[in-house]
């Protein structure tokens, strides 16, 4: 089978591949027209609303590691979003007036607030969501770096970034931008705690 007709079976078709969004392409290397390559078309074909796209490529890495990788799903559970972040607070209401006077994050009362051993607080960030949990922070608050981007973060994709730098300009709080040149604005809650925000495309 020449590389050409290994590509058409397994790649969907251009129209095919602009109505699915794809969320990752799997590179696989080429391997020999045997019983492993018939088994990856063979779930390409039956999975027809897969987000996976196998193709094939020079590589030359171990037939081992591609059937460990690529093609084996059993370590597949099921991974559908991030479903929120858990911050560590040492005030709820300071924080709480951060999260919503500052960015402008909802409480999503639906979660429960007295089942929990500790006070907290549930925000909206987009269909995810940020956890507020007023309990002991086991990190420092000084000698962190001064770039958030070199410390743990929570990364939030908005609109504007430089709507947000002029938001952050009036309530006086510090800020570093992207290193990359991108446009991604990087500060920290009352506790120190590193936010990203990095900003995507209008759909």
């Amino acid at each position: 089978m020449s590389d050409s007709s290994a590509m058409a079976i397994l790649l969907p078709s251009t129209s095919a591949l602009l109505s699915h969004k794809v969320s990752h392409v799997c590179i696989s290397p080429r391997v020999a027209n045997t019983q492993v390559r018939k088994n990856i078309a063979k779930r390409v074909f039956e999975n027809g609303n897969t987000r996976r796209h196998l193709v094939m490529t020079k590589a030359q890495t171990s037939l081992e590691a591609v059937t460990a990788e690529s093609i084996d799903d059993q370590n597949d559970f099921g991974v559908v979003n991030l479903h929120h972040v858990g911050i560590l607070c040492e005030n709820l209401e300071r924080s709480l007036d951060f999260y919503q006077n500052i960015l402008g994050l909802k409480i999503n009362e639906a979660r429960p607030h007295d089942k929990l051993p500790y006070r907290g607080a549930w925000l909206w960030v987009g269909s995810e969501m940020i956890h507020l949990m007023e309990l002991p922070n086991p990190d420092p608050y000084t000698g962190r770096p001064e770039h958030g981007g070199r410390d743990r973060h929570t990364c939030i994709a908005i609109r504007d970034v430089l709507k947000l730098k002029a938001i952050l300009d009036k309530a006086g709080i510090p800020y570093t931008l992207s290193r990359s040149g991108r446009p991604a604005i990087f500060t920290r809650d009352p506790d120190t705690n590193a936010l990203e925000f990095t900003q995507i495309d209008s759909p």
